[in-house]
């Protein structure tokens, strides 16, 4: 925690806005996205899904890796959703930043009790969404979740990461490709390197926690150097890339 805060004190020192940036992609990004406010319509849907968890008194397990908030992996669902769930200000972030881009194809790889997923599905109702969950009572809450909010097109593989994701790359391209499962350095650049196989101009990626620890700073740092990879886009509370080859390669750092 002192970590992450640190780093968001330094984040904000160098951090821009809308008047600090020159590209033209990136300034329509931030001025007709980011610094937009939310469809008031667009986050009462996303509030449904969040209110139907609070009433799911299950315990499920964590297969998330990284800093941890429990000492187990084993915990009632809404004592997960006041620690680790999606924030207000994150789940505004990912719900803008898919009805800005319409991505119709999108992967999940970890979905938060299907928090990520709602908000993704929120931020574009007609997009096909494959997420990949690691446990099996939470892949049944979620669907509990998008069955009773009647969120249609969200298709739930509960296996390890590892033994799907290359089965997913292999059959489509995707638009979009959310990052949340794993938060240790050689895991999610593994699953970096796989995805890129799904790629084509116009995808993006967006990363989670990516100043959770030293470890994720590091993996960071590495995606951002990849040769294909152009725009970076640090919101300190998501990492966002392009692979759009009219681009010149530049990182940017905005404060949302």
């Amino acid at each position: 925690m002192l970590y992450t805060q640190r780093k968001y004190l330094r984040f904000l020192l160098v951090a821009k806005n809308q008047h600090g940036v020159h590209s033209p992609f990136v300034y329509q990004l931030i001025t007709k996205c980011f610094y937009k406010k939310t469809p008031k319509n667009l986050w009462g849907n996303f509030l449904n899904a969040k209110q139907y968890l609070f009433n799911e008194n299950k315990k499920v397990t964590d297969f998330v890796t990284g800093p941890k908030n429990f000492k187990r992996n084993d915990r009632p669902v809404p004592k997960i959703m006041k620690v680790s769930g999606l924030s207000k200000k994150k789940a505004k972030i990912l719900i803008k930043t898919v009805h800005y881009f319409k991505p119709k194809n999108i992967l999940g790889i970890g979905t938060s009790l299907s928090f990520i997923t709602s908000a993704i599905k929120t931020g574009n109702e007609n997009a096909a969404i494959t997420t990949l969950e690691g446990c099996t009572e939470t892949s049944k809450i979620e669907a509990g979740v998008f069955e009773g909010i009647k969120l249609n097109g969200v298709e739930i593989i509960n296996s390890n990461f590892s033994k799907t994701l290359s089965k997913c790359a292999q059959k489509k391209q995707f638009d979009c490709i959310f990052f949340s499962g794993h938060r240790t350095k050689q895991p999610l650049l593994n699953y970096f390197e796989e995805c890129l196989k799904t790629i084509h101009n116009n995808s993006f990626f967006i990363f989670d926690a990516i100043y959770c620890s030293e470890e994720m700073q590091e993996a960071w740092s590495i995606i951002k150097k990849h040769p294909k990879v152009t725009v970076t886009i640090d919101l300190f509370y998501f990492g966002i890339i392009f692979f759009r080859k009219e681009q010149a390669k530049e990182h940017f750092k905005i404060r949302v």
